[in-house]
């Protein structure tokens, strides 16, 4: 299959789930550049990063319109959300994940694909809150928590090059009490807020890696238009479907995605 078609492919899949799950959408197209083109993380992270940004801005324009954003918690989350993805990102390029310690982020990041197929699996016995998942009258309101949600969130997305719904959402879940549908939407928030910063930030460090910013660029470019229109697709979709039916195919494309990571030969 051509390059650029494989791209648009993989934009347009990223793009779905992240804009119905609330998450930035690398968690599947990282795995997807690796399964095509082979190992490359540091400039994979880049551009799926810039992506993200793309991603969640679209499916956050759907969530406002929903009136499903819960603006006094994205309003905390999004300030400590962009100082975690620059400490994050700086991590990301120490020495143990450098040249051919490369590796060791591909490995980490397939670590963590595979406890975010473990969540969701034991999410499918699970139901949203009453008014079809949308009811906040039992939410825990606590600025301090929320701002260590964004912090925690920016960390591993920085870290990891992911948007970091995949934190964020089960987090607000467990310590905010926020419904399901609530939570995926101040995610895409937090991740439009902060992975264009994020994206910056590990572009301008691609050098010490020995990548070109031109490369990142490249990809992002192909991907952004069809994830974009994913997104858009996606965050309809997130107020309509089954939610469990989605899960199923997500959770398949983790388990694949994980193994992928976790054996994948250095570049």
């Amino acid at each position: 299959m051509d390059y650029y078609l494989i791209l648009a492919v993989i934009g347009l899949v990223m793009g779905t789930f992240g804009g119905l799950l609330g998450i930035g959408g690398s968690i599947v197209m990282i795995p997807a550049l690796v399964l095509a083109f082979g190992q490359n993380q540091h400039l994979y992270q880049a551009a799926a990063m810039i992506c993200n940004f793309f991603v969640c801005i679209s499916a956050v324009a759907v969530h406002k319109k929903a009136n499903v954003l819960v603006i006094d918690v994205v309003k905390w989350l999004v300030p400590a959300g962009i100082i975690g993805i620059l400490a994050g990102v700086s991590l990301s390029n120490i020495q143990f994940f450098a040249g051919k310690n490369t590796i060791n982020l591909t490995r980490l990041f397939g670590l963590f694909t595979a406890y975010v197929a473990v969540y969701n699996i034991l999410k499918l016995r699970k139901r949203d809150g009453g008014l079809n998942g949308l009811d906040i009258s039992r939410r825990k309101q606590s600025p301090t928590l929320t701002s260590l949600i964004g912090l925690v969130t920016g960390f591993v997305g920085g870290l990891l090059g992911l948007g970091g719904g995949t934190v964020c959402t089960p987090m607000q879940q467990l310590c905010l009490r926020m419904p399901l549908k609530r939570a995926m939407s101040n995610s895409s928030a937090l991740i439009a807020s902060m992975a264009l910063i994020g994206a910056f930030y590990k572009n301008i460090t691609l050098a010490r890696h020995g990548i070109a910013v031109g490369d990142s660029l490249k990809i992002a470019v192909v991907v952004i238009p069809t994830a974009v229109i994913g997104g858009l697709i996606g965050g309809r979709l997130m107020h309509k479907l089954p939610k469990n039916i989605v899960r199923l195919v997500f959770i398949g494309l983790l388990i694949i995605a994980a193994i992928k990571m976790l054996t994948v030969k250095p570049a």
